[in-house]
């Protein structure tokens, strides 16, 4: 017999975050020298406190199949977290524990929606909302956050996004790809909206809470508005903040009835999250946060480093993101031109492709997150690095010729 796809997967696109940092692995082993900065992936060690704990579970024989929502010393852990970092008071049956971050999302909307059900998701949005959504049967539903406004979604755009059919609104802030964030007043407002619709479900995505820059700080909806504790699922895990993506450890806070449907679909999929894994999280969770102040300090050097050299060149506009480790500059000034070698520049996937294969620095195009012509880069990557790409950068838009 011969294989035939199933029908969810037939049409859905590769996301484009991992085609390119594919396509980068791929120049360097034929010998280019390429900078990556496709994926969000931390450049720091995981914390050491951390290892420690993973190491000595692993000598106690913490090594047996653990619970489906997660082990009692996590979930207090994450319990512990909530109460420090959001001045929340949940009890343990509101927690699990998930194969990171992106199987939190999955096992929400496995387990929520119907064929034809809405998910309204603001542009610039994380890939894998759209995909997923899509892949369960679900319609994503996006809206247009516009630049001017710091990328922030407009909540009378949301309120008229809302449909009988409207089953979700995905929050992600600090945003993955703009690094935008939201004020106690932009949460306010939408919670208005949200009242007004009481069958819509909220998820909030607050995996890059701790990288807030300008002394900024991160304010879950949550703790804003109490009242809709009973229609918001927090998305959390332990990949940004305290770089452990490996690890694949990520968590949620949300209503009794949705986290026990999340975890019967994590029960019917993968079961519980590797034990050694869940008590170096503990441990990190627990630990110095001196660890995350370092790092924040860094990203944001980074940040001015990186986005005062993008603004410097002309043809690139590029906002100031007040949060995450993501600048993410336009091009559309250079949309419709060609590059020092020849090939067209008709769309940032174009544009993000030549300067792969011209400059190897490789970025994502903004057409990936639902916004173009924009490229999203990665400045979680060592100085050196960061400056020598910007450079090349430089050079690839001052070669380009006219259309």
């Amino acid at each position: 017999m011969s294989f035939t796809i199933a029908s969810r997967l037939a049409d859905l696109p590769r996301p484009a975050t991992i085609a390119m940092a594919a396509r980068a692995r791929e120049l360097r082993g034929q010998g280019a020298d390429v900078i990556s900065l496709a994926l969000g992936q931390p450049d720091f060690p995981s914390p050491p406190e951390a290892i420690e704990a993973a190491y000595a579970a692993a000598k106690a024989g913490d090594t047996g199949y653990p619970p489906i929502p997660g082990q009692k010393p996590l979930i207090d852990a994450i319990a512990r977290k909530f109460r420090r970092d959001n001045a929340l008071d949940v009890t343990s049956d509101r927690i699990m524990v998930a194969n990171g971050g992106k199987q939190i999302i999955f096992n929400a909307l496995m387990a929520s929606l119907e064929t034809g059900d809405e998910v309204i998701v603001p542009a610039p949005y994380w890939v894998s909302y759209p995909l997923i959504t899509r892949m369960l049967g679900g319609v994503p539903v996006e809206i247009r956050c516009r630049e001017e406004n710091g990328f922030r979604p407009d909540p009378e755009t949301i309120r008229k996004a809302i449909t009988l059919r409207t089953k979700w609104l995905v929050l992600n802030f600090p945003n993955n790809p703009t690094g935008a964030i939201l004020e106690r007043q932009d949460l306010e407002a939408i919670a208005d909206v949200l009242r007004e619709a009481p069958h819509v479900l909220v998820m909030s995505d607050e995996i890059y809470e701790h990288l807030t820059f300008d002394g900024k700080k991160h304010l879950s909806l949550l703790s804003v508005a109490p009242d809709l504790a009973d229609r918001i699922l927090i998305v959390n895990g332990m990949a940004k903040a305290y770089a452990m993506t490996g690890w694949r450890v990520g968590f949620a806070c949300g209503p009794v009835p949705l986290i026990q449907a999340m975890v019967a679909v994590q029960g019917n999929s993968t079961s519980g999250v590797c034990t050694l894994a869940q008590a170096g999280s503990v441990a990190a969770l627990d630990g110095d946060a001196d660890g995350i102040a370092r790092m924040l300090e860094t990203y944001e050097r980074r940040r001015g480093m990186v986005v005062g050299a993008l603004q410097d060149i002309p043809g690139l506009t590029c906002v100031m993101p007040e949060g995450a480790f993501y600048a993410y500059p336009g091009v559309a000034a250079l949309i419709g031109r060609k590059s020092g070698q020849g090939r067209r520049l008709d769309t940032d996937v174009a544009f993000a492709e030549a300067l792969l294969e011209e400059a190897h620095v490789a970025t994502v195009p903004g057409s990936a997150f639902g916004y173009s012509p924009y490229l999203r880069l990665s400045f979680a990557a060592s100085d050196a690095q960061l400056a020598e790409a910007c450079r090349r950068i430089a050079r690839f838009v001052s070669d380009i010729q006219p259309a």
